[in-house]
């Protein structure tokens, strides 16, 4: 299986260069161990213009070091999250890459966990949810009023779009290409915190088999968040566009 694990940047120079060596070490040796057999990973960093350098970084380590198995995708400026998946899914699809993954550039979500979420998709899932709210799952160094408003968000679009999923925000999510192309990528859309909301909505009515697998996701190590309460309310207001839509 092909496999690329999608990270969007702007502005992770910190961040960018030992994530991608961490990414390429644990697959590789899970693939060596025998636990991913057969998959041949590759990483696509879709940069929006960051202008502390961190496609020059990406562009530094595909020719020290990872070679063809390393790609960049510069976008002209930002232009959001989903905008910035959806570019880097049609490119993995033109590329005729088998298993699409959504990463963040910060380290809250760990190289480490991506070897169970490959895992569920070779043993016959559709896409897989890196989940924070399943049994082994969990959340570092959050404050109280960001677990209310995570797992709150999660509970009110569980209720609303009607489908028993624990994890509806989170970003670390594994997609079998076909799910991707069957759920229509042009009829997408939320560009912010929603978009993860929609693809597993959307997934799962059309009848695609989703798993959650758990994973622990901790404050980014370096840099500062991009998201903030205004993102996450309107998010919430875009799950009755998905439901009634």
């Amino acid at each position: 299986m092909r496999v690329l694990v999608i990270v969007p940047t702007y502005n992770e120079c910190e961040n960018i260069r030992p994530l991608i060596t961490e990414v390429f070490q644990v697959v590789d040796q899970a693939v060596a161990e025998g636990r991913l057999k057969g998959v041949e990973p590759s990483l696509l960093v879709v940069d929006d213009n960051s202008p502390d350098g961190t496609a020059n970084i990406v562009r530094e380590l595909q020719v020290a070091a990872f070679g063809s198995r390393l790609h960049l995708l510069s976008r002209p400026g930002k232009q959001g999250l989903g905008k910035a998946y959806l570019a880097g899914f049609q490119w993995g699809i033109d590329q005729k890459f088998e298993a699409l993954i959504e990463m963040d550039a910060d380290f809250s979500h760990r190289p480490i966990d991506l070897v169970t979420l490959i895992e569920a998709l070779l043993t016959g899932a559709d896409f897989a949810v890196g989940s924070r709210y399943v049994a082994g799952g969990g959340t570092i160094n959050w404050g109280l009023g960001r677990k209310i408003i995570s797992r709150g968000g999660s509970f009110y679009s569980r209720t609303i779009l009607g489908h028993p999923l624990n994890d509806w925000t989170g970003g670390f999510n594994a997609w079998k290409t076909k799910t991707l192309q069957g759920i229509g990528l042009d009829r997408v859309k939320s560009n912010g915190y929603s978009f993860q909301i929609e693809l597993k909505y959307r997934s799962l009515e059309a009848g695609y088999k989703g798993v959650e697998v758990p994973i622990q996701f901790e404050d980014r190590r370096v840099g500062q968040s991009k998201m903030s309460a205004k993102i996450v309310f309107e998010a919430f207001g875009r799950v009755w566009g998905m439901r009634f839509g």
